[in-house]
């Protein structure tokens, strides 16, 4: 999930919101201005129920992001690089560059979210009740519940024993402390995350068809994504599998054809794109790369503009670009590969370019890797 904008850093690593935040966070904040706040405090003027909503929804978010800076921290600690956090719709998402050592570490990593969740939860639910117990009532009371409430039920939730759920991450520590087996392991995760899915998805539908719309609609929303979500890690489990042990430098195409920012479009639709016959080329200056340019990015440019349109102009900027090592695993660069619009991935040494990595490459990768597993199954 890429970040709309940047708020930042925090324990050094940059924090994101994408647009979509705003969609839940106007929603929020609406549902409780202009509905539960009035209801259950009447008497208010609409400009500090407003104010209540807002103050509320701001919070929850902030929560939020807590949650994912814990998983950042934790992650960290046990040597795992953090590439960015990201709030969307759906929460929050932190991009980690690699996989857990061991159970123990998956299990920290995953736990100490949905604690955070709960801790935020309980202060709050301690606050208002400390404010009851003096006799005060009220929004600010309100804020102060609906806030316990929402972190406990956030937390709750968080632990459901399904991918791509921090309780997923739980159930999949678990089976590998048993098992032995990672991959065994993500998959019983991911397949819990289908039938989670597939039960909420029910349970939305039935709601919807007894009168309660919005609610339904937004249960049947979580377990589609869900699914999705699901179905997903599980295909990267059986590809890690197959792509175990295997070196960035062992599938990479070595000292790819490159160019300069400053060539037109149309010189590289005349004398590279057929010349050479490349989907994506690799935008350099004194070997180190700046860019990248890809067959879809150059379609979306007008015949009729590309003799003035560079290929700087049209390229990825240089911070979007996955770079990798040759030393470095394939399996760590998966993750990072599968969040990159334009799929593929620079493989630098010592800021040189020295080979591209594209999805033909891993599918080769993949069909040698299950190639592998079956010999060595027919052999055991």
């Amino acid at each position: 999930m890429r970040a709309s904008f940047r708020l930042g850093r925090i324990a050094g690593v940059p924090v994101g919101v994408n647009w979509s935040v705003l969609v839940i966070f106007l929603l929020i904040a609406w549902a409780l201005s202009a509905s539960q706040f009035p209801r259950a405090y009447p008497g208010h003027s609409t400009v500090a129920y407003w104010a209540a909503g807002l103050a509320a929804a701001i919070v929850f978010f902030l929560g939020l992001l807590a949650h994912e800076v814990a998983h950042a921290v934790v992650a960290k600690r046990n040597g795992i690089e953090v590439a960015s956090i990201t709030l969307w719709l759906f929460g929050g998402v932190s991009e980690l560059k690699g996989e857990a050592r061991d159970p123990g570490a998956e299990l920290r990593i995953a736990g100490v979210g949905p604690l955070v969740s709960l801790i935020i939860g309980l202060f709050f639910g301690a606050i208002a009740v400390l404010l009851a117990v003096t006799g005060a009532h009220g929004l600010l009371l309100g804020s102060l519940s609906w806030l316990a409430g929402i972190n406990v039920l956030l937390a709750i939730f968080n632990v459901l024993p399904a991918a791509p759920l921090d309780g997923g991450r739980l159930l999949r520590a678990a089976v590998w402390k048993a098992t032995g087996d990672r991959t065994k392991a993500s998959v019983v995760a991911a397949r819990a995350g289908w039938v989670l899915g597939a039960l909420l998805i029910g349970l939305g539908l039935w709601q919807f068809l007894v009168g309660r719309g919005p609610s339904g609609l937004w249960l049947a929303l979580i377990g589609w994504f869900l699914i999705g979500a699901a179905g997903q890690e599980e295909r990267q489990a059986r590809m890690g599998s197959a792509l175990s042990g295997i070196r960035v430098a062992e599938v990479m195409t070595p000292q790819p054809q490159t160019a300069s920012g400053e060539m037109t479009v149309a010189d590289f639709v005349d004398h590279y794109l057929f010349a050479y016959r490349h989907s994506a080329l690799p935008l350099t200056e004194q070997g180190r790369p700046v860019g990248l340019v890809t067959l879809d990015r150059v379609r979306a440019i007008p015949p009729d503009r590309r003799a003035a349109t560079t290929l700087a102009e049209v390229s990825c900027r240089a911070d979007d670009l996955v770079l990798a090592k040759p030393d470095e695993q394939l399996t760590d660069l998966l993750p990072r590969l599968s969040e990159c619009a334009d799929g593929r991935a620079l493989v630098v040494t010592d800021q040189q370019l020295v080979g591209i990595v594209s999805p033909s490459d891993i599918s080769r990768a993949v069909q040698r890797g299950h190639l592998r597993e079956q010999m060595t199954g027919s052999r055991s």
